[in-house]
């Protein structure tokens, strides 16, 4: 108890950041290890978002085949609405694959709106693909991308979503880093942060600042 006396509870503290975490998901030095996870997440996003979106596929594995846009047709949203009702088949039974909430969600929010939700889910995985590949904003693109990786598991989809969830959430952490080989080298700096100013809003401030006229001092001027 005596030890515990003179401890000040209230007293900021941070607990620092390990060197093997820096190292890691901060150090640009680990930015190749970032690029090849960027490139597999980017490459599996962007061929799917294609496919969705042209109706024709640009995997390596079948490439040229075709397939039904879902959004580029006379009735755009008819193919998510067959993915809804297959996912809402597995609610049922003793150990439903897809929650009870989740079940709820798709059959009043989604289905009655699959055109919609289409076009966010077609172009949505167009571009987090596309912003892993070029590396821009990145941690973003992977936050995105890990938003419908987990509502495909909850719709009951397995696939390889677990696998991109990890790898995007890897990403979000290394978000500093990850896009060092890529666009995000330049746009960051530039851009800054919500609690870091980047050079950007720097030269944007200077230049407000003096356009600004000083401001005329009153001190020991005699009422009129």
């Amino acid at each position: 108890m005596r030890a515990l006396e003179g401890l000040d509870t209230h007293a900021p503290t941070q607990i620092p950041e390990p060197p093997v975490s820096r190292f890691l998901f901060a150090d640009t030095r680990m930015a190749w290890f970032w690029l090849l996870l960027r490139l597999y997440a980017g490459y599996e996003w962007f061929t799917a978002g294609f496919e969705k979106v042209f109706g024709t596929s640009i995997n390596f594995g079948s490439f040229g085949e075709k397939s039904s846009s879902w959004i580029f047709t006379s009735t755009p949203g008819t193919a998510l609405q067959g993915f809804v009702r297959s996912a809402l088949g597995k609610a049922g039974g003793d150990h439903p694959s897809v929650s009870g909430w989740y079940a709820w969600f798709l059959q009043n929010v989604v289905l009655p709106n699959a055109g919609v939700f289409a076009y966010l889910i077609a172009f949505g995985e167009l571009l987090v693909g596309l912003g892993l590949l070029v590396g821009a904003l990145t941690g973003i693109a992977a936050f995105f991308g890990v938003v419908m990786n987990f509502n495909y598991l909850l719709a009951g989809t397995v696939s390889i979503n677990p696998l991109l969830a990890i790898v995007g959430l890897l990403i979000m952490m290394a978000w500093r880093v990850a896009g060092y080989y890529g666009l995000d080298r330049y746009l960051l700096p530039l851009l800054g942060t919500p609690w870091w100013s980047g050079s950007l809003a720097r030269r944007t401030a200077t230049k407000r600042n003096s356009q600004e006229p000083p401001e005329q001092s009153t001190a020991g001027t005699a009422p009129a």
